[in-house]
């Protein structure tokens, strides 16, 4: 048994003993298959023995097999079989089938072959990889196709840059970035047709330090309507073009019937769907009407009606792929990238008043105190009797305008909702009522107004409507055992929790650590402020020191709404979590419908095996593109604003202080945002400290103190509407930098590095605070 043992270990030793002398085509050629590295010519002539001459002539034969088409050269001059791929490469992912990740090649020069597509096997923890993320993988092939295993996530050095073309004083062309955390332009070697102006694509060429860009896109002119969007969807990766097949699925699916005799008939009653007055979809109506039942005395009955999207984009077909893969529809001021296609979007599966549409009705029975008693979901039919704007349902209900609904639907559902809200008050849900910013276009997209969004009655009747529904569906899904994507959010960490202390602190408020942290503990903090001049900054560290909400199978609650059980179910229209929960909602009730008869449609629209499988893969997925979508939405609003203040240039504003570094202070002007820096070099010759916990600089010999949420004036320096960024300064110190930004302007040189009049003093109060 030891002696066989012994063999055994020895064998794979024995196989790469290569024959003496000068290898064969064949040989080499099996080397290079059967390497488990990278194999270039210092490799095959060490495995065979080689030196000298034979080394000239391996190299000679190494190029001969090249010419001949039966090898490739890939990597740090590493060879493969012509059409294949190294064992260990680098490799770019570009696309996701389902919830595998596509990759190829980071380099791909078998002239007249298309680059394969790769599918990336993950192990372990997973969701750390997404489209555009570069790896370095060991592959090997899998019947017709490769499979790649990481080995190691690389830097994204070859991303593509986002810029405008500026031409210097001396002629020579640059590529100024759009992210205003890219501090340093790249000259341009290659401008190919574009123009000076002009917001291109570019990829870099060089080595560092001389790194260059070769334009190779042309994305127009930086200024013009839509060009804010544009340069977020291209910055982000975020796909906004339809595949032709996926276009042509959304118009057969469209013309599904419905069904009507399967369907439950809610069409009688005055359904309303109360929006947005900029709503590009509607996917969630609403009605509500005094429960008739004598056990239920002082309670209602509630119906929330939600489009029935799983009915159309089914399992598996080429709608649910891209769906997936987008994740959720990306909101801009100007425009939307859908999640599905407007065939959808913003036709079939959109609830338009006065038209027969598929919903996915959640029934509701609500007690006298607001308990959510009994619930049921059904597959039903409606017709909206009325699409509302806030403002509209609201002016109708506070008697200002007249409406014919408001007998038979408004004033129902506002009598419901105080019930919904008595519960919401006993639960305690985080409080915090922040300011929302709201750009508004005209017809031209440009820009008329930048403005904080009103927070009406409206508004928080739907917000509770939606939780309650969306409570059900978690909850009916548990009560058959069913999967559940639910939508999570964690109890803050302790470290953000200490940091929050040491913050409070600076306001000599109290925060004991040791308490169990629930969000009424949050809200006794907030109500303790007071109407204090410092609430909203507080507002805002609070919110801060939360976590990120996220999408997975696993329930671990939902603290700020102080929810056991939360899942999405009301916007399957514009969420992929959402669309999962419908699926698995007909599963565990038994609600499908009949096969369509065009065979190009799935049968079924239930939850698919393949769906619950890969539950927890594709939570990670699309909380990766929600975050996506919120940094690529809040940047364009930046450049929306900055726009809008660049014709402010010079001008004294209001604002507010909302962070503060060691080489200076960002504010933001009172009730349009952005944030903007004041130089810390600008605040006069005076050296300042830092103190971190606290969030404060301070003069040494003034003494004058800059923290976060102190309100003061400051002029407007620069406006920079093509990376959004704003840059202040003190009244009475302004710099020569000023100026308005134009499109043939030349910026002056800005030095860089750490201000000489500043002192860092950690994470204490520091002695120089003022009481």
């Amino acid at each position: 048994m030891a002696s066989t043992q012994k063999q055994k270990k020895a064998a794979p030793a024995r196989a790469k003993v290569r024959p003496a002398g000068f290898p064969t085509r064949q040989q080499v050629m099996d080397f290079i298959t059967e390497s488990d590295t990278p194999a270039g010519k210092r490799e095959i002539a060490k495995a065979f023995g080689l030196k000298g001459q034979e080394k000239i002539a391996l190299k000679a034969l190494l190029k001969d097999m090249a010419d001949e088409g039966l090898l490739d050269i890939g990597p740090a001059r590493a060879f493969h079989k012509m059409g294949g791929v190294p064992k260990v490469t680098v490799l770019r992912i570009v696309d996701v089938d389902d919830t595998t990740l596509i990759a190829t090649p980071e380099r791909w020069e078998a002239e007249g072959q298309p680059a394969p597509r790769i599918r990336v096997v993950e192990r372990g923890k997973r969701g750390a990889l997404t489209i555009g993320d570069r790896i370095l993988a060991r592959t090997e092939e899998a019947g017709k196709g490769w499979l790649a295993h990481p080995m190691k996530k690389l830097a994204k050095a070859t991303e593509m840059l986002l810029g405008v073309v500026e031409e210097m004083a001396d002629g020579k062309l640059w590529l100024r970035p759009v992210d205003k955390r890219i501090r340093k332009d790249t000259p341009i070697s290659d401008i190919g047709t574009a123009k000076k102006g002009d917001l291109v694509l570019a990829e870099p060429t060089g080595r560092p330090p001389r790194i260059s860009a070769r334009v190779t896109d042309i994305l127009g002119d930086p200024f013009a309507p839509r060009s804010f969007s544009l340069i977020a969807i291209h910055k982000h990766g975020i796909p906004h073009v339809f595949p032709e097949a996926v276009e042509e699925e959304a118009v057969t699916a469209s013309k599904l019937v419905l069904h009507e005799d399967k369907r439950e008939d809610l069409r009688h009653l005055p359904i309303v769907a109360i929006d947005p007055v900029d709503a590009r979809d509607h996917d969630d109506a609403v009605w509500a009407a005094p429960d008739e039942d004598p056990a239920n005395e002082g309670g209602y009955k509630a119906i929330v009606a939600i489009a029935d999207v799983s009915y159309y984009v089914r399992p598996g077909s080429a709608l649910d792929r891209e769906a997936r893969k987008r994740g959720n529809s990306v909101y801009f001021p100007d425009l939307v990238v859908p999640m599905l296609p407007h065939q959808l979007s913003s036709d079939m599966c959109s609830l338009r008043a006065g038209q027969d549409r598929a919903a996915m009705a959640c029934h509701l029975v609500i007690d006298a105190q607001g308990k959510v008693t009994r619930f049921r979901f059904s597959r039903a039919i409606i017709r909206v009797a009325a699409v509302l704007a806030y403002e509209n349902a609201q002016a109708a209900i506070d008697g200002e305008q007249d409406n014919e609904l408001l007998e038979p639907a408004l004033k129902p559902l506002w009598a419901c909702w105080a019930l919904l809200r008595k519960a919401r008050e006993k639960r305690d849900p985080l409080a915090l009522d922040l300011p929302e910013r709201r750009v508004v276009l005209d017809e031209w997209g440009k820009i008329v107004s930048v403005a904080v969004r009103e927070r009406l009655d409206a508004h928080m009747l739907i917000e509770d409507y939606m939780i309650a529904a969306n409570v059900a569906a978690a909850k009916a899904l548990e009560a058959k055992k069913a999967p559940v994507m639910y939508r999570v959010h964690e109890t803050p960490g302790r470290d953000k929790l200490v940091a929050l202390k040491e913050y409070l602190a600076t306001f000599d408020i109290d925060f004991a650590l040791g308490q169990v942290i629930r969000p009424s503990t949050f809200n006794q903090l907030i109500k303790k402020v007071g109407e204090l001049e410092e609430k909203e900054q507080i507002m805002t560290q609070i919110l801060r020191s939360q976590t990120q909400a996220y999408y997975a199978p696993q329930n671990m609650g939902h603290f700020g709404l102080a929810l056991g059980s939360y899942a999405h179910f009301t916007s399957p229209i514009r969420r992929y979590a959402d669309l999962l929960v419908h699926r698995a909602l007909v599963g565990a009730y038994d609600l499908e419908l009949p096969a369509p008869k065009d065979k190009a449609i799935p049968d079924r629209s239930s939850l698919s095996q393949e769906d619950y499988e890969n539950m927890g893969r594709v939570g990670e997925m699309i909380s990766g593109h929600e975050r996506r979508a919120m940094e690529a939405e809040r940047e364009t609003i930046d450049r929306y604003v900055a726009a809008f203040l660049s014709a402010h240039v010079g001008e004294v504003v209001k604002a507010r202080i909302t962070g503060v570094q060691n080489f200076g202070f960002f504010a933001t002007v009172e009730g349009l945002g952005g944030d903007g820096l004041v130089p810390v070099s600008t605040l006069g010759a005076e050296h300042f400290f830092f103190d971190e916990a606290g969030k404060a600089l301070q003069g040494i010999e003034s003494g004058d103190r800059y923290t976060v949420g102190q309100r003061l004036e400051l002029r407007l320096a620069e406006a920079d509407p093509i990376n959004g960024a704003l840059r202040f300064e003190l009244p009475d110190n302004p710099s020569p930098r000023g100026g308005p930004l134009k499109r043939d302007r030349t910026r002056p040189k800005i030095h860089r590095g750490r201000p000489t009049n500043i002192r860092h003093i950690g994470s204490s109060r520091g002695k120089h605070k003022k009481r």
